[in-house]
């Protein structure tokens, strides 16, 4: 993962955590949530304040996320609203904290000024140690407070404060006057600086889980579906009418057009189709390349397609078929017919902008992993997890790609590709930042202090 680390592909733009005060906060909420504590006197952490070099030092990546069901977190300053959250295990938990930062923003500005906030996404179950736990998650609540318990303490003042304003003897129960100082101390004055955090809830009918190898559930359509990336026998009995796995291919297409939740690539509006498919095709060619052995070091935009030339009778039936849709749309060539058992099918597609837009792209993403930008972009989990297993030339080959013509106008990419900003956005970290990442952990490595 050096490759990636030192781009700021991955590992991107966390927070560094390095000053003894926010050490100490962060320590002590740590031991608040888990019991624990860190003996390291600087790391990263992401939106949520997991950090990978404590999770190496406790030898517990999942510190935050026990059973991966109701993520934990810690907030040092608002500033974290735009890091990435790793260790994903729902695809809905970034966009959850994010809106909880900014609609609480004041808020909690002024508290981490003197504390840390501590607090949980509470999921409608507390476990998902079978399948059919999944189907019972319903919604999603914040809760949180400061370590001191300073929202706590607020609202027990507020209930003071009205009392002494509506008991005829409020001025004379000097206990009552006594508790409300006490209390002050600690919280300010709550009726000129109310501190309280918006009570957030939400619905939680459309995501993908990581658990049970993979799962996305569309719940919230006309007609719902459990897919899965695994073996759909594994996940038993669901209470749904529908329940595919990734070989049901000509089902999976099917619902995709009844709720129309994906269009074709060269009929979508606003996208040049026919550059995106011929992107499609080299990363096609280089997952050819890197099945032949050939050596793609340094290998340009124009060495893929020379390789493309020289070698087209080994290439797959993707690319055929693809290269038939370019003609067709730079050349008035014949339209090809591609069916959706065809290995191709799902690489001409790209989601229609709907509320499901983003899990569809990320479903598209792991149907179609050869695309590695569309899968680096939409689906970060399975491109590391696939990129580990690559040769070290394809390795160097992605890398390069990704940082010389996706991460200079990231922004710009996604809109070409989907018309619309995608999800699971990682923007990228300072040179010593990640440098410093890799001296200290490695790229999965023990800390090193």
């Amino acid at each position: 993962m050096h490759r990636l680390i030192q781009r700021g592909l991955m590992f991107g733009n966390l927070i560094e955590v390095a000053s003894p005060v926010l050490v100490e906060r962060y320590d002590r909420a740590l031991k608040h949530l888990t019991g624990k504590t860190t003996n390291l006197t600087d790391f990263h952490i992401d939106i949520s304040g997991y950090s990978p070099e404590i999770g190496d030092e406790l030898n517990d990546h999942l510190y935050l996320n026990h059973g991966g069901c109701n993520r934990q977190f810690i907030l040092l300053t608002t500033d974290q609203k735009s890091a990435p959250l790793l260790n994903i295990k729902f695809s809905t938990s970034r966009d959850i904290l994010r809106h909880f930062i900014e609609e609480n923003e004041p808020q909690l500005f002024a508290l981490t000024a003197r504390d840390a906030v501590a607090g949980e996404l509470v999921n409608s179950v507390f476990s998902v140690t079978q399948p059919s736990k999944l189907m019972d998650i319903r919604k999603v609540t914040i809760e949180a407070d400061t370590t001191e318990g300073t929202l706590r303490d607020a609202e027990k003042l507020g209930e003071l404060a009205d009392r002494f304003k509506q008991e005829e003897d409020g001025w004379f129960d000097d206990v009552l006057i006594a508790d409300m100082i006490t209390l002050a101390k600690r919280t300010g004055d709550v009726t000129r600086n109310p501190v309280k955090l918006k009570h957030m809830e939400f619905d939680q009918q459309d995501y993908w889980t990581a658990h049970f190898g993979g799962v996305y559930l569309f719940r919230g359509l006309a007609h719902p579906a459990v897919i899965t990336a695994g073996d759909k026998a594994e996940l038993g009995k669901l209470p749904i009418k529908y329940t595919f796995d990734f070989k049901d291919r000509n089902q999976i297409a099917k619902f995709l057009d009844y709720n129309d939740l994906a269009e074709p690539i060269l009929k979508a509006r606003g996208v040049d189709g026919a550059a995106i498919l011929r992107q499609k095709m080299d990363f096609i060619v280089v997952d050819a390349a890197q099945e032949a052995g050939v050596d793609l070091t340094g290998a340009t935009r124009s060495d893929i397609r020379r390789l493309a030339r020289q070698h087209a009778e080994q290439l797959p039936p993707e690319y055929h078929e693809l290269r038939k849709m370019v003609d067709w749309a730079e050349s008035d060539g014949k339209w090809p017919k591609i069916t959706s058992d065809h290995p191709a099918y799902f690489y001409t597609l790209r989601a229609t902008d709907t509320d499901q837009r983003d899990l569809v792209n990320m479903l598209l993403a792991e149907l179609a992993p050869k695309d590695i930008r569309q899968l680096f972009i939409c689906h970060k989990e399975v491109f590391y997890r696939l990129y580990q297993g690559w040769s070290e030339t394809k390795k160097s080959f992605v890398a390069d790609f990704l940082e010389r013509e996706y991460q200079v106008d990231k922004a710009g990419a996604r809109e070409a590709l989907f018309g619309f900003d995608a999800p699971l956005e990682m923007p990228r970290v300072t040179r010593r930042a990640s440098e410093d990442m890799i001296a200290r952990v490695g790229p999965w490595g023990a800390v090193r202090r």
